[in-house]
């Protein structure tokens, strides 16, 4: 027992001895360490979005390049040209002839020049239901089988008969045709081509990686009667122009945020901006300058594509089975024509011959800010992750809270600060020190409630998943509206339910929003490694949820002596403007999109792609936002 006396520290309200390790003893049960972690919190969170900006500058970005050597990008001389114009204007002619054409006809008189070609064709319908909607089609493929091959891998060149536009896809069409006929004369391929047609950008695509896979619904999706190995990489030719272009638009956004490997990306970019001459622009910036602002452009536009999930082309759909894909678009009104788009496509090929192995040593995880500048995971994660551990840091902190005592801090009066507070001797690691009793009372925390609130907010959520993916197409406006406004209702009323019936308690309260935040913060972490974009836009707008009731108290006493009705109807107002359908909103105003469309594309994406953003938005997203708008609503 130290033969000193304690000195009395009005602020914490602790004896602080002489012994500078009692001192660091008793700082770590100083009350007014819980006072920091609101500001810790707010700091991470500005520190990550401060980091993305950063991105776009030279120091933090990098020059692309070719990580694997054998790919050789525009090493080699191309032919295709001269001659080949006749035929493919000869296609082309066929191909705006079937426009408007019933698709059995289509797809036999596509049969038949594959066959005129020497090339066996075949058929593949299927048909998706989703939002009420009927998907239905019949893909057409041939298979070039390779003079120097086994027949164990393979690549894929398409063109969707409509593109992502919903236009004819008639150069795109005429061109993989003409390719396919120039590609049978040469005896220089190792792996089999495909070459696939697919009547639309979205459902054909997927029918066809899905039953290639096995992975196909039977009997909506028929299985392939012809086959190869595995696919190396795939393709996807985008004109639907009926005059020169100026540059190729590269899209490679995957199905829940998946990308192709960056050395497929920047073979194509190699040979299209360096053998060919054709410019390369990306997430339709048609003019980039190179700028910082430009850059951030590009980059937030990417992200904004990554965080949504959706198939951006009819490449989309083969990145889910690792399988790398890209697509290339003619854009604008150049000088370029189609035979330097069939040579920059012939170069693609030769160089995907080449490989010895799947790609696998650059880069799966990437954030582009221009063709050839990127951002690896490496830089760009920790915005993510600390805009998650914010979550985590404020739950540890609410917890520790409500296991305080709920008795007034002594000496926090004048009146008070006179009498002697009962003391107690702490012993541990060697050090000694004296505190009062009553700041060193552990508090009986009551769980069941809590934790039966938090889990039942996210079982809550699954009743908009299922309505909003399995509800009709005319029916969407209205229940969205509906939804809308229960979901402003919704908090209220919980708030007065809980208060009417078994009122929580301000120890319940506190671990009501602890459990939550825990969940979300452990929840964005893990999402931040598979779709960064999702998981950094979700934890942005999530992040007020760190800072309802009131945060800066060190009891929970203090939280539900002093709630500030002023507070909790602005921060109520702020969660609202913030809620997953206002926000829905907002972005369908910005991007002039209607919700009906954005909940088709949504609906179709879960039944076909497999798509889980809802699954994020609805059963992470929104429970934890309706837990945080029922913990600082005037009414509990």
């Amino acid at each position: 027992m130290p033969t000193s006396i304690p000195e009395w520290d009005e602020m914490s309200g602790m004896a602080l001895l002489t012994n500078p390790e009692a001192s660091l003893l008793l700082l770590r049960r100083d009350p007014r360490i819980l006072k920091a972690p609101p500001y810790v919190s707010l700091l991470l969170v500005l520190i990550g979005l401060t980091s993305l900006f950063l991105l776009p500058l030279n120091y933090y970005s990098r020059r692309t390049y070719i990580s694997e050597n054998a790919l050789l990008p525009g090493q080699v001389h191309t032919y295709f040209g001269g001659s080949e114009q006749n035929i493919f204007n000869a296609y082309k002619y066929e191909v705006q002839a079937l426009a408007g054409k019933e698709q059995h006809e289509i797809s036999s008189t596509l049969e038949e020049i594959f066959n005129s070609a020497g090339l066996k064709a075949a058929r593949q319908k299927y048909q998706f239901e989703a939002a009420g909607n009927t998907y239905a089609g019949e893909n057409v493929y041939s298979i070039l089988h390779a003079p120097r091959g086994d027949a164990t891998e393979a690549i894929v060149l398409i063109a969707a008969w409509t593109n992502m536009d919903g236009e004819l896809n008639q150069s795109g069409c005429a061109l993989v045709l003409t390719l396919a006929r120039y590609f049978k004369r040469w005896s220089l391929w190792s792996k089999d081509i495909i070459i696939l047609i697919t009547s639309d950008s979205k459902a054909g695509p997927q029918a066809w990686a899905d039953a290639y896979h096995n992975e196909h619904s039977v009997p909506a999706v028929e299985p392939l009667p012809m086959k190869s190995g595995a696919l190396q990489g795939v393709v996807v030719v985008d004109n639907a122009l009926n005059h020169r272009f100026e540059s190729l638009h590269i899209v490679y956004d995957g199905i829940n945020g998946q990308l192709p490997n960056l050395d497929l990306f920047n073979t194509a970019t190699a040979i299209a901006s360096g053998q060919m001459g054709i410019s390369v622009v990306l997430q339709r910036m048609w003019k980039h300058g190179d700028s910082y602002r430009e850059r951030l452009r590009t980059m937030l536009r990417g992200m904004v594509s990554q965080g949504l999930g959706h198939a951006s082309g009819p490449h989309s759909s083969f990145i889910p089975y690792h399988v790398d894909a890209i697509t290339l678009q003619a854009v604008g009104d150049g000088w370029q024509d189609e035979m330097a788009m069939g040579r920059c496509i012939e170069s693609t090929f030769r160089s995907l011959n080449n490989l010895l192995e799947k790609f696998h040593q650059s880069f799966f995880f990437y954030l582009l800010m221009q063709a050839n500048r990127f951002v690896s995971i490496g830089t760009y994660l920790p915005s993510a992750m600390l805009v998650a551990v914010n979550f985590s840091i404020m739950a540890i902190a609410l917890w520790i809270r409500s296991g305080r005592s709920t008795v007034p801090t002594i000496g926090s009066t004048k009146k008070n600060a006179e009498k002697e507070p009962e003391m107690e001797v702490i012993r541990q690691d060697g050090m000694v020190a004296v505190a009062p009793k009553h700041r060193l009372v552990v508090v009986e925390r009551e769980l069941f409630l809590p934790i039966t609130l938090v889990v039942a907010s996210h079982f809550l959520g699954v009743i908009p998943l299922y309505v909003f993916n399995h509800a009709s197409q005319s029916a969407f406006s209205r229940i969205f509206i509906i939804f809308a406004q229960v979901n402003m209702l919704l908090p209220s009323f919980l708030a007065w339910l809980l208060s009417y019936q078994s009122p929580l308690s301000a120890q319940q309260r506190l671990l009501l929003q602890c459990f939550s935040l825990l969940l979300l913060g452990m929840f964005l972490a893990t999402l931040a490694t598979l779709n960064f974009s999702l998981a950094f836009l979700i934890g942005l707008l999530a992040a007020p949820l760190s800072f309802v009731g009131k945060p800066y108290s060190t009891t929970s006493h203090e939280n539900s002596a002093s709630g500030g009705k002023v507070r909790k109807v602005l921060m109520t107002i702020l969660l609202q403007l913030l809620s997953p359908p206002a926000v829905m909103v907002a972005g369908c105003k910005a991007w002039g999109v209607r919700i009906e469309d954005v909940l088709v594309e949504a609906a179709f994406g879960w039944t076909a792609h497999g798509l889980w953003t809802q699954v994020v938005v609805w059963c992470i997203w929104w429970p934890a936002w309706t837990v945080g708008s029922v913990v600082c609503s005037p009414l509990l």
